[in-house]
Formats: structure tokens, C-alpha cells, sequence
């Protein structure tokens, strides 16, 4: 199963439309696809047709429903989804951390069932952001051709590099993709700036302006099935297409049930306790700063930490929007 964590920083990045799209494109290609939303405004959820008061993401960091069992149908065939949750944003920075450390307690005891999971990261440099990075295999980052964007992207990079030093040392950069991109000469220039900034990880694909992937989430679908012969359309497919080189073809699952596996209690304490020592350590926003200069803007985003109860076996559901779950996966 792989994982991406689609983030950046700066609001108007097309990071929701990147998810959003490149999940349901993924899709199209027979991968089944979760999308797991945990930005708080929620705009993924709603995008692909799960809103109003349901379980969300909240009910599994706080540890009283699985993730497994918070999955509901979108919009987009072969992706499923478990919406945002805006009782996630909270003013107490330790309350922060301990929502941080229980979205990793419940991706640690996500069971494999899906080929891709896209989480939709929050546009912040906090707690919230940093969780998904620290679990997630992989980081995909939407950039607008813009130029303010662009400057954006340090603050990203400072963070992927804290958190694979200090929590994730396997995480790597699926890629770098210029969104918005238009004619005009400005863009063009953007565009080469990136591709020389990130040589190695730059897409080949990039994101053309269109009206009609600012019009699709009116219509609660994908671009894809919004207008599928349109340009974004074909941008989104072109882009799943190239993530997807160098991984397997998707595989077949069983659409029943399916238990998460027992995790061995010494090997979750483990992980959990290096993770706790990086908390403890202090993984911030800055990225140095003495403990002084720390102290007055409040506690980093991740600095503090707690071990945690091994993996539970556990089965795993569908809901139908508006409905419980029936037992099914997919």
C-alpha cells in the first residue's frame, strides 16, 4: 500500500484539487484509492460528495473508531474517503500534539487495503501537517506558477528534511507538480525555476489553468467525470499515470471484510518511542531558534510524546453517505 501525503504550506496551491483529482484519476486506472482528509476546512470531503454531519477522521485520532471503519463512498469510482473533522482545530498547543500522535497511532493500524492512500494535508506549518509527513511513505507538493508560491516551497522542504532526520527517515518526495500553469511568460519562467530547483523531482506533468476544475466541486465530482475531455482532466490522468511509474499494477482485493493483523506490542513501542524522543527534542515550525525564542511563540508543532497501546485487531467497513456501515470494504 502506498501513501502520499499531498501538502504545501501556502492556501491556493491547487493541493485539494491535486488530491481530489490525482485520487480519482488514480482510480480511473483500477487502483482502489483512500483519501484521507484531514484539513479541517474540509474541502476534499466535500468536494467528492461526503459532508454534513458524519464520523470523521476525529473519531479515530482520539481513538474510538478505527480508520478502517470510517471509510465512505465518494463520487469517484474506486475512491473511497474518510472525511475531515473541524473539531481537530484546537488553540492548546498540547492538545495539538496529542491530536498529531493519534492520527499516527491510527495510520500505524491502517490495514492494507487499498493500492494508494492520498491524505489531503492541512495549508499549515503545524501539528497537522507534520503527523501525515511522519507516517506517509511519500510527499507530493502542488505549486502554483506563481512567484510567491514558489518562495513557499523553503518552508516545506525545511520540514520534509526535520521530519525524515528525526521521525521518518524513509520518507521521500514523490514529486514536485506546477498547478495553474498558464501562457503568459511569467508562468513559463516559473515553471523553468522549478525544474531547475528540483531536477531530480520535478513532473514532467504540469497542472494547465481551467475553468472547469474551479467549477467541479459545485458539482461534487472529480474532474474526470465533471468534464472528462477537458484539459484539467487530461493534466490529472497524465499526472496519475506518471506517479505511478516504477510501482506495481493494482491489484485485485476482496470486497469483505478483512481484519488488521496483530502488531507485536514490543515493535509499536518501539517506533512510538523514537517518535517520542523527536517530540521531546522538539521539531518546529522554524526549525531552530533557542529554547527562549521557542518558548514565546509556543511549543513546536511536535515536542511532545506519549507510548501508546500495541494494534488491535480490528474489521473494516464502507459507509454509504447517510448510512452505517455494511460490512464491506470497498
Amino acid at each position: 500500500m502506498r501513501t502520499i501525503a499531498v501538502t504545501n504550506y501556502k492556501g491556493g496551491s491547487a493541493k485539494t484539487t491535486t488530491a481530489v483529482n490525482l485520487a480519482a484519476a488514480l482510480g480511473e486506472l483500477g487502483n482502489r484509492v483512500l483519501v484521507i482528509d484531514i484539513d479541517p476546512q474540509g474541502s476534499a470531503s466535500a468536494w467528492l460528495g461526503v459532508d454534513g454531519e458524519v464520523d470523521g477522521v476525529a473519531e479515530a485520532i482520539t481513538g474510538r473508531i478505527p480508520l478502517s471503519e470510517l471509510v465512505y463512498e465518494t463520487t469517484a469510482p474506486g475512491v473511497v474517503l474518510i472525511p475531515a473533522s473541524p473539531s481537530i482545530v484546537v488553540a492548546d498547543p498540547n492538545e495539538e500534539t496529542q491530536i498529531a500522535l493519534g492520527f499516527m497511532r491510527a495510520m500505524d493500524r491502517l490495514p492494507a487495503l487499498w493500492d494508494v492512500v492520498v491524505i489531503d494535508c492541512p495549508p499549515t506549518l503545524g501539528y497537522l501537517a507534520i503527523a501525515p509527513l511522519s507516517v506517509c511513505q511519500e510527499v507530493l507538493i502542488p505549486v502554483e506558477a506563481r512567484i510567491l508560491a514558489v518562495t513557499g516551497l523553503t518552508g516545506v522542504m525545511e520540514t520534509m528534511n526535520r521530519v525524515r532526520r528525526r521521525l521518518n527517515p524513509g520518507l521521500g518526495l514523490a514529486g514536485v507538480v506546477a498547478c495553474r500553469v498558464n501562457r503568459t511568460s511569467h508562468a513559463r519562467a516559473i515553471v523553468a525555476r522549478l525544474e531547475e530547483q528540483f531536477p531530480d523531482s520535478f513532473m514532467t506533468t504540469t497542472i494547465r489553468e481551467s475553468i472547469r476544475l474551479a467549477e467541479a466541486p459545485s458539482f461534487q465530482l472529480p474532474i474526470t467525470l465533471f468534464a472528462p475531455n477537458s484539459t484539467g482532466a487530461a493534466d490529472y490522468r497524465a499526472l496519475a499515470r506518471e506517479v505511478m511509474v516504477g510501482w506495481p499494477a493494482p491489484t485485485s482485493r476482496p470486497s469483505v471484510a478483512i481484519p488488521i493483523e496483530e502488531t507485536g506490542a514490543d515493535a509499536t513501542r518501539s517506533r512510538l518511542a523514537r517518535i517520542a524522543n523527536a517530540l521531546s527534542e522538539g521539531l518546529g515550525r522554524s526549525g531552530g531558534g533557542d529554547a527562549a525564542d521557542r518558548e514565546s511563540k509556543g511549543a513546536d508543532p511536535i515536542d511532545q510524546g506519549s507510548a501508546v497501546d500495541a494494534s488491535r485487531t480490528r474489521g473494516a467497513g464502507v459507509h454509504h453517505k447517510g448510512g452505517p456501515a455494511d460490512g464491506s470494504v470497498l
